[in-house]
């Protein structure tokens, strides 16, 4: 199942109504800072467990 173009458009015409204009830029920073977090911590739990994978192999 893939999302097309006509479907993203309809999703960003449905948040424009719902939050406005003048949310969105607050929604967007708000988004990307959760994705960053989000790979930080994927990034952190990579290493400690490719740590503990050396601790162990030693």
């Amino acid at each position: 199942m893939k999302i097309g173009t006509t479907e993203l458009l309809v999703i960003l015409a449905i948040v424009i109504v719902i939050f406005g204009p003048t949310q969105l830029p607050k929604l967007s920073r708000m988004f990307g800072k959760s994705v960053k977090n989000f790979r930080d911590s994927v990034s952190d739990s990579d290493d400690k467990v490719s740590d503990s994978s050396d601790a162990a192999d030693k």
